[in-house]
């Protein structure tokens, strides 16, 4: 199974680093240039287990994830449950440790993991999705480095915090 992964320090501890990750449109939209539109489904107000969501991305496609585990300040996993038809399955985690010799420094790392289908095409499409994902992933972690520099974003995530 395919797997890709971005790894980036960030000037915030784990406790904002996560936060940040965490926080929704509008604020969202300031550092994230995967979303194009996101919401929680089913009523919830804030994430968690089980809640899930809806993703449209920049690129047009939807998927519906679940998340699988949320332990802040730690991690994240999601899995989707409906999504484009060429992915058979698709998963993310994101951690957040402190840095190593960078007292009030996180490192960020975020994996996704995707299996393609229909099965005959899956050594090609397989090389596609993880050139593809590598791109959005390294882009979009970027995004969050800015996000955890943006005076907006950084009190939004500290808000959610209390």
């Amino acid at each position: 199974m395919p797997v890709v992964e971005a790894s980036i320090s960030v000037p915030v501890p784990p406790d904002v680093a996560f936060a940040v990750s965490q926080t929704v449109a509008p604020v969202r939209n300031r550092w994230d240039p995967f979303v194009r539109r996101q919401h929680l489904l089913g009523g919830a107000t804030r994430p968690g287990r089980g809640v899930r969501t809806f993703t449209r991305s920049r690129h047009g496609l939807s998927m519906v994830s679940e998340y699988v585990s949320f332990a802040p300040p730690t991690n994240v996993g999601m899995k989707m449950v409906r999504g484009p038809w060429f992915f058979e399955m698709f998963a993310g985690g994101w951690r957040f440790a402190p840095a190593p010799g960078e007292p009030g420094h996180t490192v960020a790392t975020w994996r996704y993991s995707f299996r393609c289908r229909p099965v005959w095409l899956r050594p090609i499409a397989d090389r596609i999705g993880i050139w593809l994902l590598t791109r959005d992933i390294n882009k979009r972690i970027r995004g969050y480095a800015r996000g955890c520099a943006d005076p907006v974003v950084l009190e939004a995530a500290r808000a959610s915090l209390h």
